[in-house]
């Protein structure tokens, strides 16, 4: 269709699409006016338009917009031009990428990691003292084992002199007569190359003519000094000259395959681990992400050398993109076995603040659980523990000591049976039995005396789950979980300036007339006391309320279990306490009940425990970062001894109380039946008591017992019965008006008492 300017179209009607048409041509676009999903552009300003909305005579395309020669000139006017259909609409690109922008030098200078100036282990004195004694103590190792071989070194290097000589001397005339060059001569001679020959020739005898001379006068030397020798010196000095000279002949001239000495020290040099080493490993895991990125080119990268650290090696890795590195976490047998290494010399881990694809892989020189572990500080004779202070408890992976605070913390230690749980229980004890303030509660629900050790040292000590075993460690629980209550109440009232923060401090934890010591109280196989028919529900009660209020009125609670499930370790438990400690555990459940919830997901991940790693466990809480750490093992011998020394201390303060001192719980006043003394209170025609009148009461029925109660603790006592406090209505004996109180009534009590049967 052909047309003038001064002729304007106008536009056509829509038309309906509904039948069965032949498509039309498309419709002539501009990009900059085209509609759009959520509207059009007028006049450069985006309006928004909805379909099925009719449009404002702006919305409507003018022929001078969608025209492609206005478009194409920019031009107001009017113009002679033929428009012609496009056979394919004008499509638009919009970019979506920010723009390249090229960093300075600066911002790349601040973007780069700065490598150490000087090696990690001259920075701490901790190490380079330990590398210091154990170059001294190789020194004196290798000094002593060669003197003690001195008599069979001498006739050996003697023996082997001759050998020595000859073959030195061979060399000698072999050097001197230029033997070296006589291959070349030869050849010469054989090809009837006179002129080469000749050359070859003068120039072997002009060197002989070199290097005969200085032989010729070390040799007139020689002669000259053995004859002073014989003329002019004694025989014993000739003698032991010749035999000091003929040893050390034979120590230097000796065959490199058969030395005179051997070896000190046996070294099984571990080799290097290199980039294609750890390419090879990793593709060789089977990770199917790992596998198909690498298959369509993306490479694993190493943002930093690999390099010596500690006694092994590390290696820091870029996964490529969607591989999480606890997918190369939960292969650590595979992982050793495509390194050829131990298992137990193998530790990856993630490094979540970079990323989730960042690897850490540190490769040891010795099995980490078979390498002799560094002494424990804590067990040197004397030594005296402030609980407030960071203490030392067992060693990473690089042989370096990890400390933790148990002070202001709830602490969890979970693990399969066997693998070192009740041990490290133990030590956590031992170091709290250093401090003399501290006030211990030490229970062996598994019943093998594993913890007998810390029982001259404890306020409280049981062993076994006996029903009256049971009884007694609730009863002493009850007894701490009043004396909690006691701890808010002076905390409270003391003045801000001497308790700032509303907990204890060291200040107040060295006041005895405060007693606010640190309590620690230690419960290998917790499971026992929560699972209990009768009296799980309490303890649960009771070590939810130690582990939410406890910690800032100085009362640490540390949990051991081999059952690291919602029913072993309630929830209330888990989730508040601080200090978790996991060794091997069967599945991601069982690690994030002792971890904490999404450890598994981000990597840290006791799965990958083996069955030899023993006393080696996962650490979290103290610090940012969870670590793999080897806790200090301490047979029953060396804990008696430990404990022996902490107990000498705390007679010298004299902070020997409770089982310790020989003094039990009175178990029958613990058995008594709170229920029926409640009843007894109750006087003839009576129906309704308020709590505090019963509490009264009770302690008048027996003041050794109920002396110190009160109606939170009446509703405790009664609380596994069923029987909850209400409002009740009754009269005031002193003053005979009636209200509406807290109370009980007769009837909820006798039944609750026929409810037993």
């Amino acid at each position: 269709m052909s047309t003038t300017a001064d002729h304007t179209p106008t536009p056509e009607p829509a038309k309906d699409n509904s039948v069965n048409t032949p498509n039309p041509l498309p419709e002539k676009t501009n990009p900059e006016t085209e509609d759009r999903p959520d509207g059009r552009v007028v006049n450069g300003n985006v309006v928004e338009f909805k379909p099925g909305t009719a449009r404002t005579p702006e919305e409507i395309p003018t022929p001078r917009e969608t025209s492609p020669v206005y478009a194409a000139t920019g031009d107001t006017e009017p113009v002679d031009a033929e428009v012609v259909e496009e056979s394919e609409p004008a499509t638009s690109t919009v970019k979506v990428d920010p723009p390249e922008v090229k960093k300075s030098w600066w911002e790349t200078v601040a973007d780069a990691k700065a490598r150490p100036l000087v090696a990690s282990w001259l920075l701490s004195a901790e190490e380079f003292k330990s590398r210091a004694k154990f170059l001294v103590q190789l020194a004196g190792h290798q000094t002593a084992f060669h003197a003690l071989r001195v008599p069979v070194y001498v006739p050996s290097a003697i023996v082997k002199a001759p050998g020595a000589l000859r073959r030195g001397t061979v060399r000698v005339h072999r050097w001197v007569y230029d033997a070296e060059s006589k291959p070349v001569r030869m050849n010469a001679r054989d090809r009837n190359d006179q002129d080469a020959y000749l050359k070859l020739l003068a120039v072997r005898n002009e060197t002989v003519r070199r290097r005969i001379a200085p032989v010729m006068v070390g040799l007139l030397v020689l002669i000259a000094i053995v004859y002073l020798a014989i003329t002019y010196v004694t025989p014993f000095w000739n003698w032991t000259c010749l035999v000091l000279a003929m040893t050390l002949v034979g120590w230097f001239g000796a065959p490199k395959d058969k030395p005179v000495a051997g070896r000190a020290v046996d070294q099984s040099k571990t080799p290097k681990m290199t980039s294609a080493m750890v390419e090879d490993a990793l593709s060789s895991l089977g990770i199917g992400a790992l596998n198909q990125a690498i298959a369509k080119g993306k490479r694993i990268e190493f943002p930093s050398p690999i390099a010596r650290d500690g006694d092994g090696w590390r290696a820091d890795v870029n996964l490529p993109s969607g591989v999480p590195a606890g997918d190369v976490i939960a292969k650590r047998q595979e992982l050793s076995s495509a390194l050829r290494r131990q298992i137990g010399c193998v530790w990856p881990e993630g490094d979540a603040k970079v990323h989730e694809g960042r690897l850490v892989l540190w490769v040891g020189d010795k099995d980490m659980s078979k390498s002799t572990q560094k002494p424990w500080p804590l067990a040197k004779p004397g030594v005296t523990v402030d609980l407030f202070k960071p203490q030392p408890f067992g060693t990473d992976q690089r042989g370096r000591w990890v400390d933790v605070t148990l002070m202001f913390v709830s602490v969890i230690i979970g693990a399969v049976p066997r693998m070192g749980k009740t041990v490290t229980l133990r030590e956590l004890l031992l170091m709290a039995a250093l401090d003399p303030r501290a006030v211990l509660y030490s229970y062996d629900l598994k019943g093998t005396g594993d913890l007998s050790p810390l029982a001259p040292c404890s306020h409280a000590y049981g062993v076994g789950d006996e029903a009256e075993d049971v009884e007694r460690m609730l009863a002493e629980m009850r007894e701490l979980r009043e004396e909690m209550r006691r701890r808010t109440k002076v905390i409270r009232g003391l003045p801000e300036s001497v308790c700032p923060d509303n907990k204890v401090t060291p200040e107040l934890a060295a006041r005895k007339d405060l007693r606010l010591a640190p309590i620690v109280v230690g419960v290998d196989e917790c499971q026992v006391w929560f699972e209990h028919d009768k009296y799980g529900a309490e303890f649960e009660e009771i070590c939810v309320d130690l582990a939410k209020r406890g910690p800032a009125l100085g009362i640490i609670l540390i949990l051991a279990t081999q059952r690291p499930d919602a029913k072993s370790l309630p929830t209330g438990i888990s989730a508040n306490a601080i200090l978790r400690y996991c060794l091997k555990v069967q599945g991601h459940t069982e690690n994030d009940m002792v971890l904490g919830t999404g450890q598994h997901k981000a990597g840290v991940r006791a799965t990958m425990f083996a069955r030899s790693d023993r006393g080696i466990g996962y650490l979290v809480g103290e610090g940012d970062d969870a670590k793999i750490v080897r806790s200090v093992y301490k047979d029953a011998t060396d804990a008696k001894k430990i404990a022996a020394g902490a107990r000498a201390r705390r007679e010298a303060l004299g902070n020997i109380t409770g089982y310790a001192a020989g003094v039990e719980i009175d178990l029958d006043a613990a058995r008594l039946d709170t229920l029926a003394d409640v009843l007894s209170v109750f006087e003839k025609g009576e129906e309704k008591l308020w709590s505090d009148v019963i509490v009264s009461r009770l302690a008048e029925l027996r003041p050794s017992t109920y002396g110190k109660w009160t109606p939170a603790a009446l509703a405790t006592a009664l609380k596994p019965d069923g029987v909850k406090p209400g409002q009740v209505w009754a009269t005031d004996p002193e003053s005979g008006k009636g209200s509406n109180r807290n109370g009980y009534t007769r009837d909820a009590l006798t039944k609750a008492k026929s409810n037993r049967a």
